[in-house]
C-alpha cells in the first residue's frame, strides 16, 4: 500500500506541472493549426470553434494521457478542408506544419522565461515557476517532435506527402489504414521511445547552446 501511496503522490507532484503544461501545448498546437488554415482560406475551424486558446476544444483522451505518462502525444486533429486551398497540398503541407513550429516557438521561449526566474528560486512560488517553465518546454519540444514523425496521421506525414511526386503521394495514401495503427504499436510498446527522447533531448540542447548567453549573464 506504502508503494501505491508513494507513486500516487508523485503523480500528483508532477501533475501540477504537466496538467497545464499540456493544456497550454496542445492548444497552442490546434489554434496554430486552425489559424494557418483560415488564413489559406479555410473556414472550417472557425465555424467548428476550434480557434480557441480553450484547452477542452482541442484535448484527446488517449493523446493527452500519452503525453502525461511518456512525454509525448497528440490533441483532437483540427478539421482542415483542403479544397479551400488553391495549392491543396502545400497547404496541408503549411497547416502542418505551423503547429510543430509553434510548439518549437513556445519551447524557446519557455526555456528563456525560465533562466530568466532562476534568479526567482527559493521560494515556493519561484520554485514552482521555474519547474513549470522546464516541463513546458520539454512537454512543446516532445509535441513538435512526436508530430513531424512522417507516419499518418501525424504532421509530418502531411508535409511528407507536399515533398513527392503525385504518383507516390497517392501509393502511399493506401497504405495509410495499415501505417496508423502500426504507429500505436510502435508507441505502446516503447519501440519509439529511445529516438523520441534522444530528438527531444538535441533540440533542448540546442535551444539551451542558443541562450548560453543569457544563462551567463544570469550566472
Amino acid at each position: 500500500m506504502s508503494r501505491i501511496t508513494s507513486l500516487l503522490t508523485g503523480f500528483l507532484q508532477n501533475a501540477i506541472y504537466l496538467l497545464p503544461a499540456i493544456a497550454i501545448s496542445l492548444s497552442v498546437h490546434e489554434l496554430c493549426h486552425g489559424y494557418t488554415a483560415y488564413r489559406l482560406g479555410d473556414p472550417t475551424a472557425k465555424s467548428q470553434g476550434r480557434l480557441t486558446l480553450n484547452p477542452l476544444a482541442h484535448m484527446d483522451p488517449l493523446g493527452t494521457l500519452c503525453l502525461l505518462l511518456l512525454g509525448f502525444g497528440w490533441a483532437k486533429p483540427v478539421p482542415v478542408n483542403p479544397m479551400y486551398f488553391r495549392d491543396r497540398r502545400k497547404g496541408m503541407a503549411l497547416t502542418s506544419a505551423a503547429g510543430p513550429a509553434a510548439n518549437l516557438v513556445l519551447a524557446f521561449f519557455s526555456l528563456t522565461a525560465y533562466i530568466l526566474t532562476l534568479p526567482l528560486t527559493g521560494n515556493p512560488v519561484g520554485n514552482y515557476l521555474s519547474g513549470f517553465l522546464i516541463v513546458l518546454a520539454s512537454i512543446n519540444v516532445g509535441l513538435a517532435v512526436f508530430n513531424m514523425l512522417p507516419i499518418s496521421p501525424l504532421d509530418g506525414s502531411k508535409i511528407l506527402y507536399a515533398l513527392l511526386p503525385e504518383r507516390s503521394y497517392f501509393q502511399l495514401l493506401s497504405y495509410e489504414r495499415y501505417v496508423q495503427p502500426l504507429l500505436f504499436l510502435l508507441l505502446f510498446t516503447g519501440l519509439l521511445d529511445r529516438p523520441l527522447i534522444f530528438l527531444r533531448s538535441a533540440i533542448m540542447g540546442g535551444m539551451l547552446t542558443l541562450l548560453q548567453p543569457l544563462i551567463s549573464l544570469i550566472g
